[in-house]
């Protein structure tokens, strides 16, 4: 069975979704054909990547995985397959990938498939597609391109640790508006070495200055801190809508000040 996921800016009132998965089910009917989100914001490889990152260790080893997000190919930004963990990333080398994958791909390389379409814009449909299903009739990578020296890389702020702190930023708002900051749990514990602390995002009377396990850990409408599942520090509010109610958004500094004993 091949597993064959979509992840892409096209929204849902679009045809694109569907005519890509069309052209699939052309040419591999048994294809399990799976939608991880088609709303990302517009050209946004940060949050594709997010959103990717933390589905796709969920999925089987030879899943294949199509990004159609920024996928205009060019000198600079070729298409190109990888093949990471197990499993296949098919898209623009835009920047996306080193932001998507935490180790060292086992190979990529730019693909030479030609496409059947006279038309330059629907490279997901046109390409990855076509690439896709080569994959997983038993082509090998080497089969449908030739090797890929470096990636292109995009540069993500990273958090920045003091002796007192640590200043993080907004990298993520998910559909219930929980927020998501560039702060794992590891480098909160390490830097942390168990000091009290207090997370900052607009003023010291909006911090949060402990940690809990889940959202219902408080009375519904009161703000909170977490490590979920992504690894990251989420700031949320039960049943309620953080971005909005606190302010929050997109690249917003949040910093963990931490107290001696």
């Amino acid at each position: 069975m091949t597993v064959i996921t979509l992840t892409s800016d096209w929204g849902n009132g679009n045809h694109y979704a569907g005519a890509v998965k069309g052209a699939l089910l052309k040419q591999l009917p048994q294809a399990t054909i799976v939608d991880i989100s088609h709303e990302i914001a517009s050209y946004d490889i940060m949050q594709a990547s997010f959103v990717l990152k933390n589905a796709y260790p969920s999925f089987p080893k030879g899943t294949i995985h199509l990004i159609g997000v920024n996928t205009e190919a060019g000198i600079e930004s070729p298409h190109v397959a990888v093949k990471s963990d197990g499993q296949y990333f098919i898209g623009a080398d835009n920047g996306i990938f080193p932001l998507l994958l935490e180790n060292e791909p086992e190979m990529v390389i730019e693909l030479n498939v030609m496409q059947d379409s006279d038309y330059f814009t629907f490279s997901t449909r046109d390409v990855f597609v076509k690439a896709a299903a080569m994959l997983a009739s038993g082509h090998s990578l080497e089969d449908i391109g030739h090797p890929h020296p470096a990636l292109n890389e995009k540069i993500p702020f990273k958090p920045v640790v003091y002796d007192e702190r640590i200043t993080g930023k907004v990298i993520f708002i998910d559909a219930y508006e929980n927020v998501f900051v560039n702060i794992d749990e590891k480098l909160f514990r390490e830097a942390g070495n168990g000091r009290a602390f207090l997370i900052n995002f607009r003023s010291p009377d909006d911090g949060i200055n402990q940690l809990h396990h889940s959202y219902s850990d408080v009375v519904p409408g009161e703000k909170l801190a977490l490590f979920g599942s992504t690894g990251f520090l989420e700031i949320a509010i039960n049943q309620g809508k953080a971005a909005s109610l606190l302010g929050l958004q997109m690249n917003d500094t949040v910093t963990v000040e931490f107290v001696s004993q």
